[in-house]
């Protein structure tokens, strides 16, 4: 139905959530229709600028019938001759939804189209979700970064870099601005203290000394520092990236380090939409020839799954409450129909108000499903807490898995989840505290320290052709990360990984409000005796991490079978 839907159109963009995804429906499309192969292209952000501006310039003349891409094509770029847009999967959001959809028919009289594609039924449901939030107006707000301190200490330097300034006339400048309008007298003389001095545990380097102090002007005087700085500008980091090149000549783009070290010669693998053979790597660069097959392994990229947003989760809710009274309304929800029901004869579907943890044993332990609905980065870490807060009553272990409707946690007894609930296991209380403990939030933010170490210019990743490798990147950081926990233990960045690794990792938030709301619903346990529909992919996502594809299909096929019996 996709080809069809392609060929009906005169151009069409075709949006993936992920990179990998991206490649292998672009080798899907050409695998279907081979006589495409010259107008179908691939978008993603790894790939050459070059072939991205080739693909961009095509799209404006109407060159390609079609384009796989990611969210390199969200924002920024009119391309008037594409008439259909496409969703593989779940927008995961209801303005990136309408963002998407305007990529097509863009110019005055036309209409903006956009065809989703679930991957699974329950997709379907969020479809559904998705066009009533739109007519509802309920859209995902932005919520503004405050008070970075590694940008505010990279923009000064610029700033000193750039003839100077002076710190009250900075201060006020500053206050001017959204992110730093609360910033306070002493944040600003601390990162004035660390690019000038190097903070309290790094005064004795000289290296970590690049702005001068002179009667009340900051500037920069050494050209080391400026070079430096210049080479590292920027807030977008990612982890150490090769150069793809043929060969004979010819860059295809930049692959993570990570994917290319488990690689051996002769290995195949696609990329930039072309099969490849790995033939070696040699400064920096991995060296490709073409491949004399069409398969491979398809490179994974670091980075998080995209959750369900706040008003995409709150829509699913209202159509499975929708569901729950009877009420099919639209054609993705008659689809669902049948699956529903059955959720409903084998457990039930919880109502708005309601928390349904549903029980049951197998051969690999007990299991218990809990529905928050609330997406996945905050069922990851309900996970972890239920998990915790469990142990808290009784030695276990768990095992967890979780997609964006709930979370699994496997136990090999039976985990105490009566007492644990009479206990406060939905309570809000103490959730920082707990949230720390049952997470490994030091490793967190040593992590995150990382990223923030980087764009503050603590570490400097080397010049074109020298650049540092991950571990190199890793151990710096780490170094950092320790002196100052020890040493500089009021130290403002180490404070801002930890804060961040809450917000935006932990998403504390979130999983307060959502705590909140299961305090005061009605919990519905119920023991089922094989896994229901809202089960099942939780199930699956454990197993993917497992097996591969080819097996994974085959359990899959088992499970399904399994399921469906009686």
């Amino acid at each position: 139905q996709v080809i069809e839907r392609i060929e009906a159109s005169n151009s069409a963009i075709i949006f993936t959530n992920t990179r990998s995804q991206c490649e292998i429906w672009f080798q899907s499309i050409v695998a279907a229709r081979p006589e495409w192969f010259e107008t179908v292209a691939i978008h993603h952000g790894s790939l050459d600028k070059g072939q991205r501006q080739m693909v961009e310039d095509g799209l404006k003349t109407g060159r390609f019938r079609a384009v796989v891409a990611t969210s390199s094509l969200d924002l920024g770029v009119d391309f008037a001759p594409v008439d259909l847009v496409m969703q593989i999967g779940s927008p995961k959001g209801v303005a990136r939804l309408l963002q998407r959809a305007g990529r097509s028919g863009h110019s005055p009289g036309r209409v903006s189209t956009i065809v989703c594609v679930p991957t699974h039924a329950f997709e379907l449901v969020e479809v559904a979700a998705a066009r009533d939030a739109i007519a509802l107006g309920r859209i995902e707000s932005r919520d503004p970064v405050d008070r970075p301190l590694d940008l505010l200490a990279q923009h000064l330097v610029t700033r000193a870099i750039g003839g100077g300034f002076t710190r009250d006339a900075m201060m006020a400048e500053l206050r001017t601005t959204r992110a730093y309008g609360a910033l306070t007298d002493a944040e600003l003389d601390w990162v004035l203290d660390f690019i000038t001095r190097g903070g309290a545990a790094l005064r004795a380097y000289p290296e970590y000394s690049r702005v001068t102090n002179e009667y009340g002007h900051y500037f920069v005087s050494d050209p080391r520092v400026i070079q430096r700085h210049k080479m590292s500008i920027g807030t977008i980091v990612s982890d150490t990236a090769l150069s793809v090149r043929f060969l004979t000549g010819g860059r295809l783009g930049t692959i993570e380090e990570s994917f290319i070290a488990r690689l051996q010669p002769k290995d195949r693998f696609i990329f930039a939409g072309r099969a490849l053979e790995f033939v070696r790597v040699k400064d920096l660069t991995a060296w490709v020839r073409k491949a004399k097959t069409s398969s491979g392994a398809v490179p994974s990229w670091q980075g998080s799954r995209m959750p369900l947003s706040t008003e995409l989760s709150l829509a699913v809710r209202d159509k499975l409450e929708e569901a729950r009274t009877g009420v099919y309304a639209s054609v993705e929800m008659q689809a669902v129909k049948g699956i529903l029901k059955l959720q409903a004869e084998r457990s039930r579907i919880p109502a708005t108000d309601e928390l349904l943890i549903e029980r049951i044993e197998t051969r690999e332990g007990f299991h218990l499903f809990v529905y928050a609905f609330d997406g996945r980065l905050v069922h990851e870490g309900l996970a972890a807490l239920f998990a915790y807060r469990i142990a808290q009553l009784a030695p276990i272990t768990f095992s967890f898995a979780c997609n964006d409707y709930g979370f699994e946690l496997l136990s090999p007894e039976a985990a105490p989840i009566e007492e644990a609930l009479e206990a406060g296991l939905l309570s809000s209380a103490h959730l920082l505290h707990d949230i720390t403990e049952s997470l490994n939030a030091a490793e967190l933010a040593r992590r995150q320290f990382r990223e923030i170490a980087r764009v503050a210019g603590l570490i400097f990743e080397g010049f074109p052709g020298q650049n540092k490798s991950m571990k190199q990147v890793q151990a710096s950081s780490g170094l950092l990360y320790d002196v100052f926990t020890k040493y500089d233990p009021d130290n403002l960045l180490i404070a801002q990984a930890k804060r961040e690794v809450l917000e935006r990792q932990l998403e504390s938030s979130r999983i307060g409000r959502t705590l909140q709301r299961l305090e005061h619903s009605t919990v519905r346990l119920i023991d089922v005796e094989r896994p229901t529909p809202l089960a099942f992919p939780i199930l699956v996502d454990r197993t993917r991490a497992r097996l591969s594809s080819e097996k994974l299909a085959d359990r899959v096929k088992r499970m399904m079978a399994m399921a469906e019996r009686g």
